[in-house]
């Protein structure tokens, strides 16, 4: 499974990074609010980091304007995917975007015939949202994930799913156990993701008997 950060906070991506956890990066409208500087010159800067997939979003309701802000987010580096919203004007927009050989991510899914649907039309990848559908309907979110991917495995969909609105480690856990090929996790998740308290006791049990031994 691949480890995507979600995030535009440059600092962060270059941390994991050097953690050699880094395969993509996830960005959206309020990631990038959240940045100094021009939206697009932070995007650009990410791409420098990771050669992986780097999703920017497109603002636009309609199809001609996805399309027109989607074109010029695919100037900005090879690779480059187009963040594009589930609706009609969305897939139409997945569709013309394939046409151009412009990858796209369709994101604010959350049903598995939404990820079908944008499969079809071409995109890329599918984010359903399962941190979303749980504050709804505890546990759902998961189970939706693995409804995409029985139903891409029936159908020999390359469509990757992308699990995103991660909210904890178990949501990694299983995203991986189910068999979903990315997981975009925020900052605090990716570093709550190395810890363990009996990692914690074992590390200060092993110094403790290290300065026991150290002056032999």
């Amino acid at each position: 499974m691949k480890f995507f950060l979600d995030t535009a906070h440059v600092p962060h991506i270059r941390e994991a990074a050097a953690l050699g956890l880094l395969d993509g990066v996830t960005t959206n409208p309020s990631l990038l609010s959240k940045e100094d500087g021009d939206p697009r010159d932070v995007v650009r800067e990410i791409t420098k980091i990771c050669d992986g997939p780097i999703s920017a979003e497109v603002v636009s309701l309609d199809a001609e304007g996805m399309v027109r802000e989607g074109v010029e987010w695919s100037k900005i580096a090879s690779n480059i995917i187009v963040k594009i919203p589930m609706s009609p004007e969305g897939l139409k927009a997945i569709r013309l975007l394939a046409d151009q050989n412009i990858p796209s991510n369709c994101t604010l899914v959350f049903a598995p015939i939404q990820a079908l649907m944008a499969a079809k039309a071409g995109a890329a990848m599918v984010s359903p949202f399962v941190g979303r559908l749980d504050d709804i309907f505890q546990g759902s979110g998961m189970e939706v994930i693995e409804q995409i991917c029985q139903i891409f495995s029936n159908y020999e969909i390359t469509t990757e799913v992308l699990v995103a609105s991660v909210r904890n480690a178990a949501h990694v856990a299983d995203a991986a156990r189910i068999g979903a090929d990315i997981v975009t996790v925020p900052w605090g998740v990716l570093q709550a993701l190395t810890q363990h308290h009996l990692t914690d006791v074992g590390i200060e049990r092993f110094l403790a008997d290290w300065e026991k031994i150290k002056d032999r």
